[in-house]
């Protein structure tokens, strides 16, 4: 880990590459402690906000759908099993798979991460003007819609 007190090579420390990836990796850790603060992960948000966004489904279109590989699908949801949040049921056309739905509880939690993740974003941006907010957040969707064209979108690969 670098010594805080040594300054960044002006070489590299304005190229947006760099500004980029040190501001994810505060975007990062503001994040992860939001959620972290009521006993959550960011993996947790994503497949409780799929829910709510569009309803039950099975474990293959929730991984789908929020963008969490299928290896770390099942630990996620026996988690969020395990608190309440998601209950599993045999799907009627194909007792083979389970179905995945939000609970009372999970939409409780649900609202607590929404909070948390605002306040994360409020902390991230503080500097920027509402119009500053919108702009940055408009010109990071084209860098990411660009290059998600160009190399195929997560899942695409």
């Amino acid at each position: 880990m670098e010594n805080p007190s040594e300054e960044t090579p002006t070489r590299w420390a304005g190229l947006p590459s760099w500004l980029l990836s040190q501001t994810a990796n505060h975007a990062h850790r503001l994040v992860g402690d939001g959620f972290s603060s009521v006993g959550a992960r960011g993996y947790h948000y994503r497949l409780l906000a799929t829910l709510e966004e569009s309803g039950p489904a099975s474990q293959a279109a929730l991984g789908r759908r929020s963008g969490i590989h299928l290896s770390d699908m099942v630990a996620t949801i026996n988690e969020l099993a395990d608190g309440g949040l998601v209950e599993r049921a045999p799907d009627p056309a194909d007792r083979r798979r389970n179905i995945i739905s939000l609970t009372s509880t999970g939409k409780r939690q649900l609202r607590r991460l929404k909070k948390r993740l605002a306040e994360s974003q409020d902390e991230l941006l503080a500097p920027l003007s509402p119009e500053e907010r919108r702009q940055l957040t408009e010109l990071l969707s084209r860098l990411l819609d660009h290059h998600d064209q160009r190399t195929g979108t997560p899942e695409e690969q």
